[in-house]
């Protein structure tokens, strides 16, 4: 019984803010447009849709988070097979090291980063997030998916080459559907802190190139329509959710085999 109550307890403290949230998104806090304030409606998520800023961030969003995913995933695939077939002088202590950069502080390399990226004109670009958020997230997909490739066994990889298939050949038709949880649960954690980051969101989109994050943040003024940026936060989880929900299969295969 008491854990049923605790169950609940958690449930209701984890869901309360998220149900405000919503019914606030449906809510005119601000009159406009000769609409009193208190109406329920749609009209928080017009203007949201109707705002070319803020369509512009959800765009910058998707576009830099896209290509995080596809960055990270492409290059960590190789180097966790490097990582998890050959022995290297320090293999381990290079895993290692790099999950410990993985928990540096990023406002530590803000600075250098910013320097960098403003010469090579990455600055108000997803492209520079993109890559700024590499540079965190690699190392997670790399650890990750070397220890789902280190789980199928190195006679697979042999027999598919005594049979005649080529690297290229063995590694995307048979490798990658066998570690296909794998790359979901990656793909996951590289959408998720990508989608959420605000760090390098903030310092490398000065004028233009904002992402989600940073639109929701330039709502709060003088005077803030809550409605309209509940509305906005309430969109923004949207992309989440539909992650979630793609890789579901693959998230709990994933955490499975990986426990």
């Amino acid at each position: 019984m008491m854990r049923v109550l605790g169950g609940l307890a958690l449930a209701v403290f984890i869901l309360l803010p998220l149900v405000q949230a919503v019914l606030l998104s449906f809510t005119v806090t601000l009159e406009k447009d000769g609409v009193a304030a208190g109406a329920v409606g749609l009209m928080n998520y017009a203007d949201v849709l109707a705002a070319p800023e803020l369509r512009a961030a959800m765009l910058n969003s998707a576009v830099y988070v896209c290509l995080n995913v596809v960055l990270c995933i492409g290059v960590g695939l190789p180097a966790a097979y490097a990582l998890a077939r050959f022995r290297f002088l320090g293999d381990r202590h290079f895993l290692l090291a790099m999950l410990v950069f993985r928990m540096t502080p990023p406002v530590v390399l803000s600075l250098p980063i910013f320097i960098l990226f403003s010469k090579l004109g990455l600055v108000n670009s997803p492209l520079g997030i993109a890559l700024v958020h590499c540079l965190f997230n690699l190392p997670i997909t790399i650890w990750i998916l070397e220890s789902f490739i280190r789980a199928v066994p190195s006679a697979f990889d042999e027999t598919a080459f005594i049979d005649g298939h080529s690297g290229p050949s063995f590694f995307f038709r048979h490798l990658v559907p066998m570690i296909a949880p794998g790359i979901g649960v990656a793909a996951f954690f590289c959408f998720i802190f990508s989608w959420v980051e605000v760090v390098f969101a903030r310092i490398l989109t000065v004028t233009a190139g904002k992402p989600i994050t940073m639109a929701i943040n330039a709502m709060f003024t003088f005077q803030t329509d809550i409605g309209m940026v509940m509305a906005m936060t309430c969109l923004s989880l949207l992309p989440g959710v539909a992650m979630i929900w793609l890789v579901r299969n693959h998230l709990a295969r994933g955490f499975t085999l990986r426990a």
